[in-house]
C-alpha cells in the first residue's frame, strides 16, 4: 500500500526537484500527485512500497538536516554582510507567511484595545 512520504504544498521548487532527485537516486519506489486544478487533491510524492518508508524517511530526514544547515549558513553569511533579509524580500519569498502574521499581529492588537474603545 502506499504512503505519503513527502509533502508538496507549499514547498519551493529548488528544494522538490532536490527531493525528486534524491529519491530517485536512492532508488525508492514514488510517484507523485498534484494538487489538481481545484485544488482539492494533496500535492505529494508517495512511496509505493511501504518496506523501504525507513530508508527514505532516514534520506529525507539527512536531506531536510542538510537542507537546514545550509539555509542557516546563507542567512548567517547574509547578516555578516550586512545584508538581512528586508520586509520586502521576505514578502517576494513567503507572501502568505507575511500577510498571515500581519493580519494576526492585527488581530491581536484589535482585541487588546477592544476594551478601551468606547461606542
Amino acid at each position: 500500500m502506499a504512503v505519503l512520504l513527502f509533502r508538496l504544498g507549499g514547498v519551493p521548487e529548488e528544494e522538490a526537484v532536490e527531493v525528486r532527485q534524491l529519491l530517485d537516486e536512492g532508488g525508492f519506489d514514488v510517484y507523485e500527485t498534484s494538487e489538481g486544478r481545484w485544488k482539492l487533491s494533496v500535492a505529494a510524492i508517495w512511496l509505493r512500497d511501504e518496506t523501504q518508508l525507513p530508508e527514505a524517511r532516514a534520506a529525507l530526514d539527512d536531506y531536510q538536516a542538510r537542507l537546514t544547515e545550509r539555509m542557516q549558513q546563507d542567512l548567517a553569511d547574509r547578516e555578516a554582510q550586512g545584508q538581512p533579509l528586508s520586509l520586502w524580500q521576505r514578502l517576494r519569498e513567503r507572501p502568505l507567511q507575511v500577510i498571515a502574521l500581519t493580519l494576526a499581529a492585527a488581530a491581536v492588537l484589535t482585541l487588546s484595545l477592544l476594551p478601551f474603545v468606547s461606542l
